[in-house]
């Protein structure tokens, strides 16, 4: 037995030698026909390939770059890129790819963060942070350019073997989320070509057209010149200049209210909608913190989080232009006008407070806001965050992370999300009340990225505690039970959309959008300035993507807290008993632990509404009261009436959203349909949501055991709602009801594969290429601001 054991350690050895030594004599090869890789040799363009309007400045920009952005940066693009290799810009593409996953969810330590644009700024950084180049970083010559080059020897291996003409993909091929990756260097391809036959790029997905391919080889061979990005117009840079003025302002009132402001920016895209043709794709920017004032380069500081100690003693607040192609997942757009710096003017400025210090960057302060921020008026906060609250909301979706099912799978498929109105939040008792708070709302992230989750049971603690004192405060402090009439939700100030949001999630990502979509949900949130804030704090501000298990699991665990207590928010308008028949609905199935938690902690049944009911369906009453209270800031976006499509075809998708229970769930998460009018050559896009039923959300890791298929529903909308398309369908619009009748047939996979060979436009389907530009065309032409190009890293194989 021990030398059998002797035997294959032996045999294993030799496995990992000759793997090795496969790359060493491959890198040899390499050396000697085109000399040693170095990121120098990549030479710097000459003056008249620079030059604005040069034939190389043109080709790259006119033919090259679309075919990068069409086929390379719709999988490559974020923290979840394959072998991290984000192709949404030319520093993207030269920092090249990394063997290492992002999201590694069992790691003990906390990872280094390599985030582009701040983390390091130039190849060589990234090689000594252990990226490797995709282009050819040796002598530079036509067939250096391509051999030596991973990316060009990617696309040569897909042309040599393209896609099975096959209706699936076999098993030669993984287009799991989690699958693993295969990440060769240029030394390692032979090897890779080998055993991975089918692994060229674009993968799992149709070849590039010979056009298309010839273009990129061409670009390749030449060297692979991207040029310098353009500077911003002068009208641009005046907008930024003023800007920046406001938020460096020397007063300690301006330091902090800055630093505020970009605590909560900082994951966003602004642009300045004045000086903008909103028909078309602005230039954004991002706020950073700079070692620099204005007029000089900026120098961004690389923490962890936006609140870490700077390490300088003057933080700048910079407008750094975005650089890379918009993608849909990341893009969260913010416009800047006079209208809106007037108020943060009011706000943040004029309003009747001192600031006598800056507090300190310690975590135990910085990653509280209601600590860090305590000198600013709560109004000023809760005014700033209300004003803009779809990208507040939206930030824990879009901002840190791409793939957030450890804070995505605490919260329902589809709700409603309502304010407390900031009259409420700004009366000197509530000020007072949240300072008496600040230790009872305390946040993980003060214990940083290698945090032990076992920490959780002090925060249920103090949230618990938290939840008593508030309760005990509305019911002695504020009179007539003000917080349980419709009067104290947030109308908007009768002008602003943001009033309500719905909220979508599909599994790992998830949606925000403007107004009361769909029908009524089983739950919905009620949030105040308190939760508010802290949500933000924990899943945007203070969530590391880079964080090990702990850390991210402790954030899982406190958001459970966060979402039963705006759920908690919106039952207090009930009547007590209809409270507790709604959280035995919601929380079915549920732990003993936590019964008693919801029941006993947070949860105020004895006291009594504002609202008179005159029905016995409270739930549905409530929502109607609210509904007539917010109707006039109800956007029009969404919603199928507003289709071009003729008013049969719009009553006939009408009928998609009654499909439910089990026929729904055999539905993807998102089906994305394109119908193509019969007196228009301009195609109308839907999106159809499957919202997946639970018995309810706070099981860790048994979400499959936790699912209420029989309760399982869809939401149809008009547009492109959600980044990661899981199908798309294609219908004439003569078609409709056919294709209508088909889907409501569904009863089983059987079922649902043959409605595909139909009306599916799947991975294999050899106009797929042509379907994908048509469809972001399309969505890009009808949001220009809000649009960006979707991600098909979901794709299915059904």
């Amino acid at each position: 037995m021990q030398h059998t054991h002797t035997r294959w350690i032996k045999i294993f050895i030799a496995v990992i030698l000759l793997s090795s030594g496969c790359a060493t004599i491959a890198n040899l090869d390499l050396n000697k026909l085109y000399g040693h890789e170095s990121s120098e040799n990549r030479a710097p363009a000459t003056a008249a390939q620079a030059t604005i309007g040069s034939p190389a400045t043109v080709f790259y920009e006119n033919k090259v770059a679309p075919i990068i952005e069409g086929r390379c940066v719709v999988c490559h693009a974020c923290y979840d890129a394959p072998c991290q290799l984000k192709m949404s810009s030319a520093e993207g593409i030269d920092r090249g790819a990394n063997k290492e996953k992002v999201y590694h969810g069992s790691r003990i330590l906390a990872a280094t963060p390599n985030r582009l644009f701040i983390d390091a700024l130039d190849s060589p950084e990234w090689r000594e942070r252990g990226f490797y180049t995709i282009l050819n970083e040796r002598e530079q010559s036509p067939r250096a350019n391509t051999q030596a080059s991973v990316l060009a020897q990617m696309l040569t291996l897909k042309q040599q073997h393209p896609l099975p003409d096959t209706k699936l993909l076999d098993e030669r091929f993984d287009v799991t989320v989690d699958r693993s990756q295969q990440c060769p260097t240029v030394q390692e391809f032979s090897g890779y070509a080998k055993s991975q036959a089918f692994g060229g790029m674009p993968y799992a997905l149709p070849e590039l057209t010979d056009n298309e391919h010839n273009t990129l080889m061409s670009w390749l061979e030449s060297g692979a010149y991207m040029p310098a990005h353009t500077p911003i117009s002068e009208p641009l840079q005046h907008a930024v200049n003023e800007l920046e003025a406001f938020l460096n302002d020397d007063s300690l009132k301006m330091q902090l209210s800055a630093r505020y402001i970009y605590e909560h920016l900082f994951s966003t895209h602004l642009y300045f909608s004045e000086l903008s043709d909103l028909n078309h794709q602005p230039q954004f920017f991002n706020v950073v913190r700079s070692t620099t004032p204005s007029g000089q380069p900026i120098d961004v500081i690389a923490s962890r989080r936006p609140f870490d100690a700077p390490g300088v003693e003057r933080v700048y607040y910079r407008l750094q232009p975005v650089m890379s192609t918009i993608v849909n997942k990341t893009h969260q757009p913010y416009a800047i006008h006079k209208q809106l710096t007037d108020k943060w003017q009011k706000w943040f400025v004029d309003a009747n407070y001192e600031v006598t210090e800056l507090p300190s960057y310690k975590p135990a302060i910085a990653a509280n806001p209601l600590t860090a921020f305590a000198q600013l008026p709560v109004n000023a906060r809760y005014r700033f965050m209300l004003e803009r609250a779809q990208n507040t909301i939206m930030g824990y979706i879009k901002g840190p992370v791409c793939r957030g099912q450890v804070a995505l799978n605490v919260i329902n498929d589809r709700f409603w999300v309502y304010f407390v109105k900031p009259e409420v939040a700004n009366s000197p008792q509530v000020n007072d009340f949240y300072l008496s708070q600040q230790d009872n709302l305390r946040l993980p992230a003060e214990q940083e990225s290698s945090v032990l989750a076992v920490t959780w049971l002090e925060y249920a603690s103090r949230q618990g505690d938290y939840m008593r004192a508030r309760n005990k405060f509305m019911r002695t402090t504020l009179e007539d039970g003000q917080h349980f009439i419709p009067q104290d939700i947030w109308n908007g100030d009768g002008e602003n959309d943001n009033a309500t949001l719905t909220v979508f999630r599909h599994f790992d990502n998830a949606t925000v959008i403007k107004g009361l979509v769909g029908k009524p949900p089983k739950t919905a949130w009620v949030i105040d300035y308190a939760l508010l804030e802290r949500i933000h704090y924990l899943l945007v501000a203070g969530f590391d993507v880079y964080g090990n298990y702990g850390h991210q699991l402790l954030t899982r665990l406190y958001m459970d807290f966060l979402r039963m207590e705006g759920e908690s928010n919106f039952l207090a308008f009930l009547p007590p008993q209809s409270r507790r028949e709604e959280l035995a609905s919601w929380y079915q199935k549920a732990s003993p632990e936590l019964t008693q938690f919801v029941e006993g902690k947070i949860n105020p049944f004895d006291q009594p509404t504002g609202i008179e009911f005159t029905t016995e369906h409270h739930k549905q009453e409530l929502y109607a009261i609210f509904a007539e209270h917010v109707k006039k800031v109800q956007p029009r976006r969404f919603r199928l009436q507003d289709s071009e499509l003729g008013r049969n075809s719009k009553a006939l998708l009408g009928q998609l959203a009654n499909i439910k229970g089990i026929s729904a769930s055999i539905l993807p998460e998102l089906s994305m349909i394109m119908v193509e009018p019969q007196d228009s050559d301009n195609p109308e896009i839907f999106t159809l949501v499957r919202n997946s039923a639970h018995y309810n959300v706070n099981s860790l890791f048994s979400e499959d055991a936790n699912r209420d298929h029989q309760n399982d529903d869809v939401t149809l909308v008009h547009g492109l709602l959600g980044s990661y398309p899981d199908v798309f369908w294609r219908v004439k619009e003569a078609d409709l009801a056919k294709l209508v009748a088909k889907a409501q047939q569904i009863k089983t996979e059987q079922d649902y594969a043959a409605f595909l060979d139909l009306f599916a436009v799947r991975r294999t389907t050899k106009d797929f290429w042509e379907f994908s530009d048509k469809l972001n065309q399309t969505f890009m032409q009808h949001n220009p601001i809000e649009g960006g190009l979707l991600d098909y890293n979901r794709l299915e194989n059904r």
